[in-house]
């Protein structure tokens, strides 16, 4: 079970202080997280690509190779590549440089992205999302395993002798998860190429994100991968956490009001309630992130989410402190009690 975190990088108003980090200080927050993150034993780091204000991870490659520099063990990923608006060649070769640089430490997550206005930015139209999320995927899957491709599809110009550069290191591409919040398409395209599939439940009810997940087992045990079973699931999640619950439920309470991801909408206790959103303690963050195996199965990586909407950078590194020193030992511990022998721990090269 490989554990970690992901960011949005999303520059937002400190509700409490009404001071907003210029884009400068959030990126290098951003960095201070990963090295953190590695430094508390996290497993990934993740962030997300956005080419829209409020978010600053418009370059995800350029970001985690500098965290490569630095860092030693952490695997490096992202929380959406966007697969629609992409070149496959340029995530080819932006992905197999990374990995050189990263001494394979490096996998990525495949998504359409959640901001409708990107796609004509980069010369797109929304409603071909799907399409071009399968095409260009089909491509970039052939970039990295065939040394010379030719190929010709709807949404970009053909390749004739196409060698992309580098190779992806020591011959073998980066592990892919296909991201999705809603569409049964992405999930059965992972499930196709026995790929991983990464459920992002933090905004709807799990009920929904259970039928996703069980309709790629189906399928990945349907195309010959594995049993049901041994399908490679990642999940998402939200943490806010201090000794005692009321304390972080009252300095969280107006950051999620305020979070432009999900704020404005139901209350915090709904949210609670209704998603994996954890405000409370380091125990009840044990209690309900345990319980995602009971609802999806065995999986084999949790994300949380934990700089969002504002908290200030040493809000965060405290949460990692807590997180390392009291939630992972326990979830390590007990999500490896509870996995059968047959069923991997999860995605290495």
């Amino acid at each position: 079970m490989q554990f970690g975190l992901f960011t949005v990088g999303d520059v937002t108003t400190d509700p409490t202080t009404g001071r907003t980090p210029s884009e400068a200080e959030r990126i290098k927050s951003m960095v201070a997280i990963a090295f953190k993150a590695e430094e508390v034993g996290l497993d990934v780091f993740a962030t997300g690509e956005h080419h829209n204000p409020p978010f600053v991870p418009s370059s995800p490659t350029t970001m985690l190779g500098y965290i490569a520099a630095r860092t030693e063990k952490l695997i490096l990923s992202t929380a959406t590549t966007l697969i629609t608006t992409n070149d496959p060649v340029k995530i080819a070769e932006d992905f197999a440089m990374l990995q050189h640089l990263a001494d394979g430490r490096v996998d990525l997550m495949l998504g359409r992205g959640n901001t409708g206005p990107v796609y004509p930015w980069f010369g797109k139209d929304i409603r071909d999302g799907i399409d071009l999320a399968i095409e260009n995927y089909h491509l970039l899957h052939r970039l990295w395993r065939e040394d010379v491709v030719d190929w010709e599809g709807r949404f970009r110009t053909p390749l004739h002798s196409f060698t992309s550069t580098p190779r992806p290191l020591d011959g073998k591409p980066p592990f892919v998860w296909h991201g999705s919040i809603r569409s049964p398409e992405i999930a059965e395209q992972a499930a196709h190429y026995g790929d991983g599939f990464f459920a992002n439940n933090i905004f709807w009810p799990k009920e929904h994100f259970q039928r996703l997940i069980e309709l790629y087992r189906q399928r990945f045990e349907h195309y010959g991968h594995g049993s049901a079973d041994q399908a490679i699931v990642g999940l998402g999640g939200h943490v806010f956490m201090r000794k005692n619950s009321q304390d972080a439920v009252r300095e969280f309470r107006p950051y999620f009001d305020k979070a432009p991801v999900y704020g404005h909408g139901p209350s915090l206790e709904e949210f609670t309630e209704q998603t994996p959103l954890t405000v409370g303690s380091p125990q009840e963050v044990i209690d309900k992130t345990l319980t995602f195996r009971e609802y999806f199965g065995d999986y084999q990586r949790q994300l949380f989410l934990l700089d969002h909407a504002g908290l200030p950078l040493k809000t965060v590194l405290e949460q990692l402190d807590i997180l390392g020193e009291e939630v992972l030992p326990v979830l390590r511990r007990e999500f490896a009690a509870l996995r059968p022998a047959h069923v991997p721990a999860g995605p290495v090269r």
